[in-house]
């Protein structure tokens, strides 16, 4: 058994008991969660109809003001052109009505009169007058006192204001009613604010025509309203504890928060402007109401509630509907879960902890009655233990213990004698086997154990010596790179299966013997490693006897190449000889005609046609030549590349070994190729053949050829390109590759490079070289894919 007995049945009542009121502490915690989240939102509700109520409160009395001051303006003084009468009375409006910022009238004359609030030590209300008599322009700053008295007063002649040219204006003018502006910065006081403003109309004169003639206006009479004071009121509302409320344009612009000072930014031009709900320097909105403004245009047509997390904490949040059409305001309000939650979080942790206190009382007790129906079972696998490893004998009587327990005590007793007999009958097997063998850790890879023909197959004196060593503390460090076990502890197949390797070894004494590996893995009923028995058998004589066989098979191969090579000279230069003495001696008869002037046009077309002749009869033979070198042409099949070069591969292994010359491969995902695959396998023998002498004749050097395979397009052609690169001392610039009998080797006849030329151009593809750098050679080709021949 994996775990204690008793610690398990502790651990088990524990559990259980804290389990039992984790389920009581958390049913009642999500409970009474809901029910607060459920009351939070109600309170947002509450709150936003509260923020709804009291915008309407503030803004109802202005218009009624600013309608009446119309009525009042068109009635008794606009009909009289007297400026005088109305500046009072604007002034009489507005300090009557605390939440104006001014008033003003713009006639449809261009004349202007304003009176407004301002800062100024100047005084605490300031006149504009603008009027424009005779076709002349005057603009008049008046600062006045409480009761209207006069205490400065200026020219400002260079003041472009024009109210026939501003928004209210021209909203009044058109709708011949009552309008509300989009909210703005004050330009004076700097302060967020409204416009509301009304037309003053001209009498009517008669009766309206059957076409409906449009009424005309002496002017608009506006209303600046400051609307700070919903911000202060915002400030003021108690939600939760961090809490807040919010009233968005339509338009996306905040229009006022708890904190007046992120309203405003400036603008490119210089001015100031409301900030909107995707720029305002509060995070939280942001996360709760700027997606509802992504279209451009904010329209809430019901009571919209949510939940949102902002850096790992939870908030709750109401959108109200848009309050009205003349006043499209949108009022949300967002806070903390946990304002409202933290109360019974704090509960629920005191709860966890006692069931913590609990479980661990339960445990302890667990713990004492566990112990007391565990003492007989202890005893049993306290003996059990000593008689495996051979302490006690197996046939005493066992101690007293439980009945379920006494006949598995006799089965298990009937085990261990079998087990022991079979580890003798191994032991002997392993000890006297004449292979080297040897068992292995599954953790590290180190020798466990070792019988003498190991030893002596290392050159250790005793198989005690080559205890914690590893393969790779003996192996050659050339075979580790290839070897595909060299970093895993296990050298064997993850499997289970027989794995076999060669590789070269190095013995005591220094001397480098080649072994062959065979191991396996030994695992229990569950899968797990328990050793691994690795098989040594010496191959040097082997290898050796193979090396001077594949030597003698170069040989051969070389002297075959060498006599057919030979005799195709042979036979060229012979066949060439005639047709080459035909040309020239009739060259020659027309040379010697021509200077004694003894010719007629009958003989020299005689002689012109036997050279014309004799020298497609050349080239008829050179033809033939190349049809024997290239007696495959046109045998194109599909074929895996890859699978190819690695047959080519183990064929130039033993040169490359020889030279000590490394090749490494990078290939991606090949797709087939279309070509004469033994023509194309030739052509790689060759590259690599050239690669590793090059390399061999040259000591200074890293001794390696990488060959390189990628899929590229090439004028919408899907193509193979294959690179062969070596570390050899590269080409003489006194070479010209791929030239007939023009070779660096004193051995060669230069044929080589340009026959693979010719075959690469026979399977439509194109081979060069490249020069990497300063040492080194780089020939590359291409292959059409099979996907070009469909």
């Amino acid at each position: 058994m994996r775990y204690s007995l008793r610690i398990l049945l502790a651990l088990c009542l524990a559990g259980l008991q804290l389990i039992a009121v984790l389920a009581v502490v958390f049913s009642s915690y999500f409970t009474s969660e809901k029910a607060l989240i459920a009351h939070a939102r109600h309170l947002l509700r509450d709150v936003g109809t509260n923020a709804i109520e009291h915008s309407k409160g503030f803004l109802n009395p202005a218009q009624g003001a600013a309608e009446l001051a119309a009525r009042l303006a068109q009635n008794q003084v606009v009909a009289s052109d007297d400026q005088a009468r109305l500046e009072q009375l604007l002034f009489q409006q507005l300090q009557i009505s605390p939440q104006f910022a001014g008033l003003y009238f713009g006639g449809e004359d261009g004349n202007f009169v304003m009176v407004s609030r301002t800062p100024d030590e100047a005084g605490p209300f300031r006149t504009k007058l603008i009027t424009n008599e005779n076709g002349i322009r005057r603009i008049e700053l008046i600062w006045r006192r409480d009761d209207f008295s006069i205490m400065a007063r200026r020219l400002t002649p260079d003041d472009p204001y024009d109210p026939r040219t501003r928004s209210w204006f021209i909203l009044a003018k058109n709708s011949l009613g009552t309008v509300w502006t989009d909210p703005y910065i004050f330009f004076s006081s700097q302060q967020p604010g409204i416009t509301l403003a009304a037309p003053v109309l001209r009498p009517v004169k008669g009766k309206r025509g059957a076409s409906g003639a449009r009424r005309s206006i002496w002017g608009v009479v506006g209303v600046d309203i400051e609307i700070n004071r919903i911000s202060e009121f915002l400030s003021r509302l108690q939600i939760g504890t961090s809490g807040k409320a919010l009233i968005i344009h339509k338009n996306g612009d905040v229009i006022a928060h708890p904190d007046m000072d992120l309203l405003r930014i400036t603008a490119e031009d210089g001015s100031l402007r409301f900030a909107s709900i995707s720029e305002i320097d509060d995070p939280i909105a942001r996360a709760a109401f700027a997606p509802l403004a992504r279209s451009g245009e904010l329209k809430i047509a019901q009571l919209t509630p949510s939940q949102f997390t902002y850096k790992g904490e939870s908030y709750v949040s109401t959108v109200m509907p848009t309050i009205s059409g003349k006043l499209p305001w949108t009022i949300g309000v967002y806070a903390p879960e946990s304002d409202f939650t933290a109360s019974i979080k704090d509960n629920r942790t005191q709860n966890i902890w006692i069931a913590v206190l609990v479980a661990a009382t339960t445990g302890i007790v667990g713990l004492l009655l566990a112990d007391y129906i565990y003492r007989p079972v202890r005893a049993f696998a306290v003996r059990n233990a000593l008689i495996s490893q051979g302490e006690v004998d197996p046939t005493k009587p066992p101690p007293r213990t439980y009945k379920e327990l006494e006949k598995a005590n006799s089965t298990l007793m009937q085990q261990i004698v079998a087990r022991r007999e079979a580890e003798r009958e191994y032991g002997q097997t392993f000890e006297l086997s004449t292979r080297a063998m040897a068992q292995i850790s599954p953790v590290d890879g180190s020798v466990i154990r070792a019988n003498a023909k190991f030893a002596e197959l290392v050159g250790a004196p005793s198989p005690e010596a080559v205890i914690g060593r590893k393969v790779t503390d003996v192996a050659h460090p050339d075979d580790l790179t290839n070897y595909p076990c060299a970093d895993d502890p296990l050298i064997f197949d993850t499997n289970g299966a027989e794995a076999s390797h060669e590789m070269r070894w190095f013995r005591r004494d220094g001397s480098l013997i080649w072994v062959k590996l065979n191991s396996i893995i030994i695992r229990d009923e569950a899968g797990k490693p328990l050793h691994g028995v690795l098989t040594v058998d010496d191959v040097t004589e082997e290898k050796a006897r193979a090396a001077k066989i594949e030597q003698l098979n170069r040989d051969l191969s070389h002297m075959a190449r060498g006599n057919t090579m030979g005799q195709m000279a042979a036979g060229l230069a012979h066949e060439l000889n005639q047709p080459l003495t035909a040309i020239s001696q009739n060259a020659d008869t027309a040379l010697l005609a021509l200077q004694l002037g003894k010719w007629t046009d009958t003989e020299l077309r005689e002689l012109l046609t036997e050279i014309e002749s004799q020298s497609l009869r050349a080239g008829d033979i050179i033809r033939a030549l190349r049809g024997f070198i290239r007696k495959d042409e046109g045998a194109l099949t599909p074929f895996d590349f890859a699978e190819l070069l690695g047959q080519t591969l183990r064929l130039v292994h033993a040169e490359a070994s020889d030279s000590g010359v490394r090749i490494v491969e990078d290939l991606g995902v090949l797709p087939q190729v279309l070509g004469n695959r033994i023509q194309v396998a030739q052509v790689l023998v060759n590259l690599l053949r050239n690669a590793i002498e090059a390399i061999a004749s040259d000591s200074e050097n890293t001794r390696q050829v990488t060959v390189t395979v990628r899929p590229f397009l090439q004028d919408s052609r899907e193509m193979l390109v294959v690179t062969v690169e070596d570390t050899g001392p590269g080409v003489s610039d006194s070479i010209t590759l791929f030239t007939q009998f023009d070779t660096s080797k004193p051995e060669g006849m230069g044929l080589g490079l340009s026959i693979c030329r010719s075959i690469i151009e026979a399977n439509g593809g194109t081979l060069w070289h490249e020069k990497p750098g300063t040492r080194g050679a780089r020939f590359c080709f291409t292959l059409n894919t099979a996907a070009e021949a469909v």
